[in-house]
């Protein structure tokens, strides 16, 4: 199997290093900040599609946040998905990422983190959880998750699958974006993070349903085994090669429970601040777009499915076009 790499694990840290000698330089945490920014962007840019399109929605002070937030997520997700694949020593690199968490969130200051040698993805995502009030427990329950992508479990029911797993792959990550995003009421607040919940919950299955073939010859199992012939063995991949034909019902049972909860995202949009719903109702139309291939496809479990650009297009609120030619010129 094919390991796809945008940027190899040097290059993440060659990007770190060049990020810490130009935030010790800076005049100000503002600038430092900005220095850190400006990388983040380029990591969203370059390994996302379909959420960089969808955040070019928010306004630009939350934008920024969400750029962070992905920036801080994107390493140790690569780290389990990519690295270890090829030799890194991914728990390392993640007890580094949670060691320079807990030291940024009681440094004060961008700059200071950064003069003492932390990730300066990392230190700028603490500034993001401080400015908002995030919970800081959130960071460790997604390493937490990461971790156990090197040593991959099954789950017996889907209960299982997002208490156990997707709640710190994915739910977590909403959960930041929301305090990012905000509420137009204060009391809405617990209410909009159920429909966070809901959001991460349909993301994740949807990527499990596309990556089902790729994730079960690395000996991952994201299906619930209720749905599934107990007698597939993710440690012993079939000798002929041949993907177990459960799989392609496991991969509609998956697409089915993600459209039950785009849906059920869908229905509470109203909850959030006015200038991220925007936003958020594209990424739930962008993202059903690739669940619904998935749902109509008779293609090969093997084939990695997608959403043509035009699609994408055509998911978006028409009297927002004007912003996709900037997006993609870099000027939003």
């Amino acid at each position: 199997m094919a390991i796809e790499c945008v940027w190899t694990i040097e290059d993440w840290k060659q990007k770190v290093r060049e990020l810490q000698e130009k935030t010790r330089e800076s005049g100000s945490d503002e600038q430092a900040l900005q220095h850190v920014i400006t990388q983040a962007w380029s990591v969203l840019r370059s390994y996302s599609t379909s959420f960089y399109l969808v955040t070019r929605f928010l306004p630009y002070p939350k934008r920024k946040q969400v750029e962070l937030i992905y920036a801080a997520v994107r390493y140790p997700d690569e780290l389990v998905d990519t690295f270890a694949l090829q030799g890194c020593d991914a728990h390392a690199e993640l007890d580094r990422c949670e060691r320079d968490y807990e030291k940024a969130l009681t440094t004060e200051g961008l700059r200071a983190s950064t003069s003492i040698g932390l990730n300066p993805f990392v230190a700028a995502f603490a500034e993001v959880v401080k400015l908002n009030s995030i919970p800081v427990e959130y960071y460790h329950s997604f390493l937490q998750a990461m971790r156990s992508d090197l040593q991959p479990q099954s789950f017996a029911t889907v209960e299982d699958l997002i208490d156990g797993y997707i709640y710190g792959s994915a739910t977590v990550v909403g959960y930041f974006l929301t305090h990012v995003y905000g509420t137009e009421r204060p009391e809405d607040f617990a209410l909009a993070l159920a429909c966070a919940r809901d959001l991460a919950i349909a993301l994740q299955l949807t990527n499990f349903a596309r990556d089902l073939c790729d994730d079960y010859y690395r000996g991952r199992l994201y299906a619930p085994l209720e749905v599934l012939d107990h007698s597939i063995d993710c440690d012993k991949p079939p000798a002929d090669g041949k993907v177990p034909a459960v799989l392609q019902s496991a991969r509609r049972w998956l697409a089915e429970l993600a459209q039950e909860k785009y849906a059920a995202a869908s229905s509470n949009l109203h909850l959030f601040c006015r200038d991220s719903r925007v936003a958020v109702e594209c990424c739930i139309r962008v993202y059903s777009l690739l669940n619904q291939r998935l749902l109509e496809s008779g293609q090969s479990l093997e084939e990695r499915l997608s959403v043509p650009w035009h699609q994408k297009f055509a998911a978006l609120p028409p009297s927002k076009y004007w912003r996709v030619p900037l997006a993609f010129t870099g000027f939003i």
